[in-house]
């Protein structure tokens, strides 16, 4: 009999099925929970699915509502999420001193959306040192910030799970009453280095590959020049125009110090890149900025990162492409090199399935919770699918039908609309002939 095997795209999805599935049982544990009953199936798999896709949306308050035990488990979850499962299934063959197969290095050029299998090995042992250093780093900051405020036990473990939750953009929190980190909204400290980890988290793993050996090769990737740039301009670009839409907002930025204004604007640039965690109250932003984070959660961060959305790297690869249609060129062109048409069109198809999975999640939202503006089902999807994690207060209001729909939109948008419509489609065979060319009118 010949031996059949998954694909890795089948692989991935039924991973992380298991890994969402094994911490929802855990979450039902009478252990996890203060009152000592355990969440309900639906709540936790809600929760075991938003922590393992690193994405933040709760329907319970996690500070409020979780023991020790169970925070773990969702810190645990975030990690795995955030790195994903064969980059710790690696880590222990290597440690066991396992030779790793070409189908492994295979999946895990897959699961890291590498460009090729060469190096992959020890891309992963960088994963683990610059996650470990960075989670280290960022803890230690803020536990010494959080120690002025609680009791140095309490400060330390705050700063580590802060860290490492929002280094894997994840955006859960412990502060308690859906507050987030709100009342640090004007603290230097903390908003300047949740913002540097979720960049960090946000750039991937490849283009911080690439900054460390930059010192030897002198070199950089158009991959990770398209990623620095992009984010750059839209990490700017948005601090600039939610300054200028919140200035005079009381609720929000405008009745901070001109320090504070800068800092909670660059906060809420940062966060749906896509960390979920917020110093401003979402609920209480103006129209204006509200429709620029709903924008920029779609957007997301960069490929082979912890974050989601349709990545920075797909927007610039369709800007490009109509920069050079206004322009009447042939080719697609970033920084010297042309782009192939192919990327165009995986760029334009994985675009096109977000914008319809948005699109249609919204509207079945529309219909199954009733009593909100349009607005709050908008923001809902985009956040559920950009894997951010912010909310406008619908979450907690959701009904069983809404949590079940958003679970699959956090699930798909963690994995990605093509990951997922590789692993369900047969395996594509060329085409035995081309057809003829038809020619359709355009604008």
């Amino acid at each position: 009999m010949k031996k059949r095997y998954l694909d890795p795209p089948k692989i991935l999805v039924l991973g992380f099925a298991t890994v969402i599935l094994m911490g929802a049982l855990l979450l039902t544990l009478p252990i996890a929970t203060e009152d000592g009953k355990g969440l309900s199936f639906l709540n936790a798999l809600f929760t075991s699915t938003s922590a393992t896709c690193v994405t933040g949306l709760v329907v319970v308050d996690t500070g409020d509502t979780f023991t020790m035990f169970g925070e773990l488990v969702i810190l645990s979850l975030i990690q795995i999420g955030g790195l994903g499962f064969m980059t710790f299934a690696t880590f222990l063959f290597v440690l066991l001193g396992k030779r790793i197969s070409l189908r492994e290095r295979l999946l895990l050029q897959e699961a890291l959306n590498n460009l090729s299998i060469e190096g992959v090995v020890r891309l992963v042992k960088r994963v683990l040192l610059f996650t470990a250093v960075i989670e280290l780093v960022g803890g230690i900051i803020l536990s010494i910030r959080f120690a002025f405020d609680m009791p140095i036990g309490k400060a330390i473990y705050y700063g580590f799970f802060h860290a490492i939750s929002n280094f894997n953009n994840a955006g859960f929190d412990l502060m308690g009453e859906f507050r987030s980190l709100t009342p640090y909204v004007d603290d230097p400290v903390v908003v300047l280095t949740v913002c540097l980890l979720i960049t960090l988290g946000g750039i991937g793993f490849i283009v911080m590959s690439e900054l460390y050996e930059y010192s030897t090769t002198r070199r950089l990737s158009m991959h990770t020049k398209v990623v620095l740039v992009t984010s750059l301009i839209l990490t700017i670009g948005a601090a600039i125009l939610i300054f200028a839409f919140e200035y005079g907002n009381d609720k929000t930025i405008g009745s901070l110090s001109n320090t504070g204004k800068v800092l909670g604007s660059l906060y809420q640039a940062v966060t749906p890149r896509t960390a979920g965690s917020n110093t401003l109250p979402i609920a209480e932003l103006t129209q204006p900025t509200l429709f620029l984070t709903i924008l920029l959660m779609f957007i997301g961060g960069s490929s082979g990162s912890t974050a989601g959305g349709i990545k920075v790297t797909t927007l610039a690869v369709l800007m490009a492409a109509v920069w050079s249609q206004v322009k009447g060129k042939e080719d697609v062109v970033l920084f010297k090199h042309r782009i192939v048409a192919e990327t165009i069109f995986k760029a334009l198809t994985l675009t096109l399935v977000g914008m319809f999975i948005v699109i249609t999640l919204t509207m079945l939202l529309s219909i199954t919770e009733k009593g909100f503006d349009f607005i709050f089902y908008l923001f809902e999807a985009a956040s559920a699918f950009g894997t951010v994690g912010l909310s406008m207060g619908l979450t907690p209001e959701l009904s069983p039908i809404g949590r079940v729909l958003i679970i699959f939109t956090m699930f798909a948008g963690r994995l990605g609309p093509l990951t997922i419509a590789f692993a369900l489609a047969m395996r594509r065979k060329p085409d035995p002939f081309r057809r003829p060319k038809g020619k359709i009118m355009i604008g």
